[in-house]
C-alpha cells in the first residue's frame, strides 16, 4: 500500500472576522463593503505584509492568515486593531467595523496553498470568543510571545471550544490605543463569560444611587450597600458577589442581563438612597438577570436613627424572595449590628472610603478615621480589624517607619477585634491576616481566617486572606485553592492584583516559574505599582531564565521602592519555610537587587 505523505509545518495561524457583519450588511450593503475594502487596502493587508504574514484565504467577512512566528502574528493583530480603533473614532456607531481575532500556534497540513487541521480550527474558535476589537490567544501562542512582546493578557482559563475534543486555556488582549504594541489588560468582564451559575441562589448588589443632591453623601450610600452585601453574604445558602466587583458598575448605566453574565449570577439588586435632614429613604428592586424580569420592588423609609432597621428590612425581604427556606435564626444572626453609635458608624464609612483609595496618604487618613471610630465606640470590632489592616498595607508597600511600634500596635488592634468580634467574619479575617502578616502569628492568624470563612463562606476577602496566609505557612498548593475561590466570588475586583500576586507567589514557591511570571504579569496589568507583584514578577522571570525581562521589572521596582535591598527583604515578607524565602531572595538577586 502506498502511503501518501502530506506536507506539514508548525505555524502561527491568525483567524479574523467582522463582528456583526450581517447586521452591517443589512443596514448598508454597499457602504459596508466599501469601508471594509478601504480598511483592507490601507491597513490590514499592509500590516500583514510588513509582519511577514501570508493571507491563505478570505471570506466575505473574514480571513485566514499564516505567520512563521507567533510574535509577528500578535504584533500584526495589535497594529490592525489599534488602527481600526483610530479609524472608528469618527465613524457613526451603526457603521463601525470591528474585527475579532484568534491566534494559535500549531501543526497544520498544507494542500494546494490552503491549510487544514486543528491548528486552523482552534484559531477560528478562539476568534469566536474574542471581543469585537480584541485578540484571543491560545496558551501555546501565549507561551511563545510572553516576554518577547510588550503586552499584558488576562487568563480566561480552560475554554470548551466547539468541535475541539479537549478544553484549551485561552488568553485575551483588549486594546486601548497605546503606542507601539503595549496593550491594556483585558476586561475582567470578559473573564466572567466563562463563569457558570452556582448551584444555589446567586446575587450581586449594585451600588445604590445617591439621591441626596450632595456628593459628600456618596460614602453614606456606598456604606449602606456594603452592609447589605455583608448581611446577605452571611447566608451560606446564597452565593453573593463581593463588594469590589459590584462596585465596578458604579456611575454607569448598566444592562442587568449583561451584569448577570459578567458576574455569573441569577439575581441583581439595585436601588437608591436619599438622606435629607434626619430622614433616610432606601428603594430597592430585585431583578432576575437571566430574563430581565422584576422579582420585587419596594421602598423603606425612616429616621436616621432607624438606618440599621431599614438595612435589615431590605436584607430580610431579599432573602425572603431568594431563599424562603432559610432558618429564622439565620436571618436574626445576619441582623447583628456593627454598632449602635451612629457617629461611630459614620466615621467607619468615611474610613472605608479612604482605605479603598490605597495610597499612602489615604491609608494614613483611614487609620485616623478608624481610631476616631474606636474612640466613639470602643466595642466596634470591625473598626479594630480595619485599623490593623492599615498596618498590613503599610508593611506590604514599604511604608513602615518604626517596625517595633507598628507590630505592637497592629497586634493590639487585631487582638481587640478578635475579643469583640467572635462572630464577626470581617473582623476575624482582617485581624487574622494582620496577626499573621504583621505580627508573625501564623497559626493563630490562619485559624481566625478559617473561622471567618466558616461564618461567611461568601466573604471573598476572607478567601483571599486565607490564600495569603497559606503562602506564609508554606502551603502554596492550598493557597491556590483559596485564591481561586476568591476570584470566583469577586471576578471584577479592581484590586484583584492582591489575589493575582498571591497566585504568582504560590507558583513561585512551587518552583513553577513560568506560571508564576504569568500571574505576576496579570497582577502588574491591574496595578503597575503594586510592589508585591513586582517582586514576584522579577524573581519569577529571573528564575525562569528570562534575565532581560527580570532586569526590566527590577528597574521599575527600584524606582518605586529605592530602599529595598536583599538585606532588608525580610521586612516585607512573612514566610515560615526557609526555602520559600531563599527562592524569592535568589530570584531577586539574579534580577539585580543589591545586597
Amino acid at each position: 500500500m502506498t502511503v501518501v505523505r502530506v506536507e506539514r509545518r508548525l505555524v502561527a495561524v491568525l483567524a479574523a472576522d467582522v463582528a456583526g457583519y450581517s447586521r452591517l450588511m443589512g443596514i448598508d450593503e454597499e457602504g459596508t463593503l466599501a469601508r471594509l475594502k478601504a480598511a483592507r487596502k490601507t491597513l490590514v493587508d499592509p500590516a500583514i505584509a510588513s509582519h511577514r504574514g501570508r493571507i491563505v484565504k478570505t471570506t466575505g467577512d473574514g480571513m485566514l492568515v499564516e505567520f512563521g512566528s507567533a510574535v509577528d502574528a500578535v504584533r500584526c493583530a495589535v497594529e490592525v486593531q489599534n488602527g481600526m480603533a483610530d479609524r472608528n473614532a469618527s465613524v457613526p456607531q451603526d457603521q463601525v467595523i470591528q474585527f475579532r481575532v484568534g491566534i494559535h500556534v500549531g501543526d497544520i497540513i498544507i494542500d494546494d496553498n490552503d491549510i487544514f487541521g486543528d491548528g486552523v480550527n482552534i484559531a477560528a474558535r478562539l476568534e469566536g470568543i474574542a471581543e469585537p476589537g480584541g485578540v484571543c490567544l491560545s496558551d501555546d501562542a501565549y507561551r511563545q510571545i510572553r516576554g518577547k512582546v510588550d503586552i499584558i493578557c488576562n487568563d480566561l482559563g480552560p475554554q470548551t471550544l466547539k468541535n475541539i475534543a479537549e478544553s484549551m486555556r485561552a488568553w485575551l488582549i483588549q486594546l486601548g490605543g497605546q503606542s507601539s504594541v503595549a496593550v491594556k489588560p483585558a476586561s475582567l468582564a470578559r473573564q466572567a463569560l466563562t463563569l457558570a451559575l452556582p448551584d444555589k441562589p446567586s446575587i450581586a448588589v449594585l451600588p445604590f444611587q445617591n439621591m441626596s443632591g450632595d456628593p459628600e453623601q456618596e460614602y453614606f450610600a456606598d456604606g449602606i450597600v456594603e452592609d447589605i452585601i455583608t448581611a446577605l453574604s452571611r447566608f451560606g445558602q446564597l452565593f453573593v458577589i463581593a463588594r469590589n466587583s459590584s462596585f465596578t458598575y458604579k456611575g454607569r448605566a448598566v444592562d442587568v442581563k449583561q451584569v448577570g453574565r459578567e458576574l455569573g449570577v441569577r439575581y441583581v439588586l439595585e436601588g437608591s438612597v436619599r438622606k435629607a435632614a434626619k430622614r433616610v429613604r432606601i428603594t430597592g428592586q430585585l431583578i432576575d438577570a437571566t430574563t430581565g424580569a422584576h422579582v420585587w420592588a419596594d421602598r423603606f423609609e425612616g429616621g436616621i436613627e432607624d438606618i440599621f432597621d431599614l438595612q435589615d428590612q431590605v436584607t430580610a425581604t431579599v432573602v425572603g424572595q431568594l431563599a424562603p427556606t432559610l432558618e429564622k435564626a439565620e436571618i436574626e444572626r445576619a441582623k447583628r449590628k456593627l454598632t449602635e453609635n451612629l457617629d461611630a458608624y459614620d466615621y467607619h464609612l468615611r474610613g472605608l472610603a479612604k482605605f479603598y483609595l490605597t495610597t499612602k496618604q489615604s491609608t494614613d487618613e483611614a487609620l485616623a478615621l478608624f481610631h476616631k471610630t474606636i474612640e466613639l465606640d470602643p466595642e466596634f470590632s470591625a473598626a479594630y480589624g480595619m485599623a490593623a489592616r492599615c498596618y498590613a498595607v503599610r508593611k506590604i508597600n514599604g511604608w513602615v517607619t518604626d517596625r517595633t511600634i507598628e507590630i505592637a500596635e497592629a497586634t493590639h488592634l487585631a487582638g481587640r477585634a478578635v475579643e469583640l468580634g467572635k462572630d464577626d467574619a470581617i473582623a476575624l479575617c482582617t485581624a487574622g491576616f494582620a496577626l499573621a502578616f504583621v505580627g508573625g502569628n501564623l497559626d493563630f492568624g490562619a485559624a481566625l481566617v478559617d473561622r471567618a470563612i466558616s461564618l461567611n463562606p461568601n466573604l471573598a476577602i476572607a478567601w483571599m486572606f486565607g490564600g495569603m496566609v497559606r503562602n506564609y505557612l508554606g502551603e502554596p498548593s492550598n493557597a491556590i485553592e483559596y485564591f481561586t475561590r476568591a476570584k470566583r466570588l469577586n471576578p471584577r475586583d479592581p484590586r484583584i492584583a492582591n489575589t493575582l500576586s498571591g497566585l504568582a507567589q504560590a507558583y513561585l514557591y512551587l518552583g513553577r516559574y513560568d506560571e508564576a511570571a504569568s500571574w505576576a504579569d496579570q497582577a502588574i496589568g491591574q496595578d503597575p505599582n503594586y510592589l508585591s507583584s513586582l517582586r514576584a514578577a522579577a524573581a519569577s522571570y529571573a528564575l525562569a531564565g528570562q534575565s532581560a525581562k527580570a532586569a526590566e521589572i527590577m528597574g521599575r521596582l527600584r524606582k518605586i521602592d529605592p530602599a529595598l535591598r536583599l538585606s532588608n527583604l525580610k521586612n516585607y515578607t512573612t514566610l515560615r519555610r526557609p526555602e520559600d524565602f531563599a527562592s524569592l531572595a535568589e530570584g531577586l538577586r539574579r534580577a539585580g537587587l543589591p545586597e
